[in-house]
């Protein structure tokens, strides 16, 4: 399925990891819409084939945190494509909410956090930078979160992972910009976003405290001070300008969205 020419990122081609629920879900079909030739790629692949109907979207298998596989899937992008616009990396997990302190956290715990989390990161921006490069340039998005900002004792692995693609994303701005490859790099850092990940979040809270779900919901919501959780969608938008050319003088930024919880520290 070729890109349309119009469209806020029309004619471009774009990879979306962990494409098939969620943001990543939202983040595809609203580059499809905008005219982007997109495949989105996940563990999951009955999710992910359907995702990709739905969306008008390409299913690749993937599992983020195996280099061979990040070969493979753009082998077969240069292949079909030629070339490659826009890279989102957007796979990524919380890791459990019971036992997950600096001091309870299994290493186990950790590094499976840190593979897909942070390492995926790397891997996916190592093998796409020589094919942007080719092509002319690009934009990546590496999706962090508010945690990557503030203290999260409670989920330290989480939120040390997250930090990582703070830190990377601004050491792969700096990389790319010397070699003078075109390639803008900047992450995106969502807060409380209504999501299955979230809805675990307040389902996991509640099992381990025995508050009521409403009592949950008001605690998350009491940390946001505009008052509401942020939708997919306004992630999604947060991507699509910097997969845009209307960014073409920004990299290295990290985007908050998160109703100003950044704001209590």
């Amino acid at each position: 399925m070729m890109a349309k020419a119009s469209g806020r990122v029309g004619g471009k081609i774009a990879l979306v990891t962990g494409g098939a629920n969620g943001l990543g879900r939202a983040i595809a079909a609203l580059l499809v819409e905008q005219g982007a030739t997109t495949i989105i790629t996940d563990v999951q692949e009955a999710n992910g084939q359907k995702t990709a109907e739905e969306i008008g979207a390409v299913f690749m298998l993937q599992n983020v945190a195996v280099e061979s596989e990040w070969e493979a899937i753009l082998s077969a992008i240069k292949s079909d494509y030629g070339r490659l616009d826009i890279l989102v990396n957007n796979a990524g997990i919380s890791g459990p909410v019971e036992n997950a302190d600096p001091e309870t956290t299994a290493l186990e715990t950790w590094q499976k956090i840190q593979e897909v989390n942070s390492q995926s990161i790397f891997l996916g921006c190592k093998h796409a930078i020589p094919l942007m490069r080719s092509g002319g340039g690009g934009s990546i998005i590496n999706l962090s979160s508010i945690a990557a900002l503030v203290a999260t004792p409670f989920i330290a692995a989480y939120g040390a992972s997250k930090a990582a693609v703070r830190q990377y994303t601004k050491s792969v701005a700096s990389h790319c910009a010397a070699t003078g490859s075109k390639i803008r790099c900047n992450s995106v850092h969502p807060g409380q976003i209504k999501t299955a990940m979230h809805d675990n979040l307040i389902n996991e809270t509640v099992r381990l405290t025995g508050i009521s779900k409403e009592e949950a919901e008001q605690q998350f919501l009491a940390r946001i001070p505009y008052g509401e959780y942020g939708e997919p969608d306004d992630i999604a938008y947060a991507v699509l300008y910097l997969a845009s050319d209307e960014s073409k003088h920004v990299t290295g930024i990290q985007l908050v969205v998160d109703g100003g919880m950044e704001l209590n520290g």
